[in-house]
């Protein structure tokens, strides 16, 4: 169970949203029967309160569900629904098959996830091969089905190919390739392929441990789109971890051509580019026309103090400065600030704030970025 109040005050919105909402999951996993496993998952998220939010696709023109234009989006709708239902089939070390409605997340979800956050989570109508040998891991999905964030009426129809392969060379270097190939029959425009190679890895300089990614991508129209484009995707992070302290420093860019920017439909994409959302976008990921480029600098702490009933304790805090990749005109600039904590062994706690400062000086001609707001969230988490 999990219960969250989550506030939103937008720039140019005359009321600022509010929800209350309970998402319960109830589920049940059978054992192991000659490599065979089952699952099954309900999901319930029920209004606590006013429905003082809009609940949209995001993006201009995106289409109000509840007919609340006056407020900020906030896109917890209330629905009861089957969340998984799959069977796992294991023959060998080597393979693993899964079959049915399942949770899927590749890598850090930037490309593909469930979406997490949001209290109806997203999942896959899907068949999964999960493939290992020895340094080498590969999977493919095919999608039939996305089970988005907005209940059964904004779901897409799909005819999706996911590929994504790693070469674990040593522990100082990881290799990784991947394509996505995106078919929504009901969305076309958000039907793209997605060709990239990321390498990452961990080395130790001293008493400090640092981890590096590095990605990029090149994304094109698929299927039926009918725009004609190509953009690219690059981003890189370097963080020490010394002691409880932690300290990141990364770099995003999204291209953008004006009319279309660099596009990832099914990405968490809560985790990156800030938690204000505020450029979401048709299809809940964040994406700009002229393209953004985003260069953030994160530092979390978790402290060892402990009590009975507060420990695990964990803090964050994060800057992101956002620029127009096509222009470089300067959009705006982000602060994100995080504290958890468990209360007890089956409850946690969470306090999570965003500001979102839109640039006033954007050059004439050019898009303007998104409005200004604030967000608190406030979260009590329960489980068996």
């Amino acid at each position: 169970m999990r219960a969250r109040y989550e506030s939103v005050d937008q720039a140019n919105l005359a009321r600022e949203g509010q929800a209350s909402t309970l998402r319960t999951r109830l589920g049940w996993e059978t054992g192991d029967y000659h490599g065979l496993k089952g699952l099954i998952e309900y999901e319930d998220v029920r209004q606590l309160g006013p429905e003082d939010h809009n609940i949209a696709v995001p993006g201009p023109g995106g289409a109000s569900l509840n007919g609340k234009t006056l407020y900020p989006i906030i896109n917890d709708p209330e629905v009861t629904e089957l969340n998984r239902l799959q069977l796992t089939w294991t023959p060998s070390a080597m393979l693993t098959a899964t079959l049915g409605r399942q949770r899927i997340l590749l890598d850090d979800q930037r490309f593909v996830g469930n979406v997490g956050w949001r209290q109806d989570e997203q999942t896959f109508d899907a068949i999964r091969t999960d493939f290992a040998y020895g340094k080498f891991k590969a999977t493919y999905v095919y999608v039939d089905k996305v089970n988005r964030i907005l209940g059964e009426e904004r779901d897409w129809k799909s005819d999706s190919h996911l590929l994504n392969a790693t070469w674990s060379v040593s522990e100082p270097l990881k290799l990784q390739g991947f394509v996505y190939a995106l078919d929504f029959s009901n969305s076309l425009a958000n039907s793209t392929k997605t060709t990239g190679a990321k390498v990452s890895g961990k080395v130790w300089a001293s008493l400090i441990q640092l981890t590096y990614n590095a990605t990029y991508a090149k994304q094109v129209d698929y299927a039926a789109n009918p725009a004609n484009f190509k953009v690219d995707y690059a981003s890189a992070d370097l963080a020490g971890a010394f002691d409880i302290y932690t300290a990141k420093l990364g770099y995003e860019q999204l291209g953008g051509n004006g009319v279309q920017g660099f596009v990832m439909p099914l990405s968490t994409a809560h985790l990156f580019q800030g938690w204000a959302d505020a450029f979401a976008a048709n299809g809940g990921q964040k994406t700009f026309v002229d393209g953004i480029k985003d260069a953030n600098l994160q530092f979390t702490a978790q402290p060892r103090w402990r009590s009975t009933y507060l420990f695990n304790l964990a803090f964050l805090a994060r800057y992101h400065d956002y620029e127009a990749e096509r222009t470089g005109a300067h959009l705006g600039r982000e602060y994100n600030f995080q504290a958890t904590a468990a209360i007890t062994a089956n409850i946690s706690a969470l306090i999570k704030f965003a500001k979102f400062e839109r640039d006033a000086s954007v050059p004439r001609g050019t898009p303007a970025p998104p409005a200004s707001r604030t967000k608190w969230f406030f979260q009590l988490a329960y489980s068996l």
